[in-house]
């Protein structure tokens, strides 16, 4: 597949937690997340964003959020579970987005703030104006997502490469 192809990356923040006493990594979602997360699948699937790998952190509200939003899709894709994802700086999920294989062209990355919202207003040098102006005024709940679209090889992702193509937040 040449690397001049279109690509797709759907950042998707986690639902809602809880708050339980239990280390931060192991923290559940909360009866509102798990209401919330099946809606971000239904937007992706209504939206025909159908992505072939998806990238999950570790984190339980992280892997619990995925297993809500999958069954909303049309097709299951092949998910891997990215430790470097938790607490994970813009430089840090951007040096895993320039690890992805060539031959995927629509990637989901599902992952925590203010690192997902930070990658998200980084890549996109342009776009929808609405999205955009959500976007940096600092409007990232939970369960929200960005679909940034570039072109080219998953190595040449940096700053600014890319274009806003859609903002969704499950109060919209």
């Amino acid at each position: 597949m040449s690397v001049d192809v279109p690509r797709r990356i759907v950042l998707l923040r986690h639902a809602k937690a809880d708050w339980p006493d239990v280390a931060d990594h192991d923290r559940p979602l909360a009866d509102r997340g798990r209401k919330e997360a099946p809606a971000a699948g239904e937007w992706l699937a209504a939206h025909g964003i159908t992505p072939q790998l998806t990238l999950c952190s570790t984190a339980v509200r992280t892997r619990e959020t995925w297993k809500l939003v999958v069954p909303q899709l049309p097709e299951r894709p092949r998910t891997v579970y990215e430790d470097r994802l938790y607490e994970a700086s813009t430089g840090e999920i951007v040096a895993v987005l320039n690890e992805v294989p060539n031959d995927v062209t629509d990637l989901l990355v599902v992952a925590h703030n203010p690192g997902v919202q930070s990658v998200a207003n980084v890549l996109a040098g342009g776009g929808d104006g609405d999205a955009l102006e959500r976007l940096s005024r600092g409007d990232f709940p939970t369960s929200a997502l960005a679909v940034v679209r570039f072109t080219g090889p998953w190595k040449s992702v940096e700053p600014g490469v890319g274009s806003l193509d859609a903002y969704w937040a499950p109060h919209d």
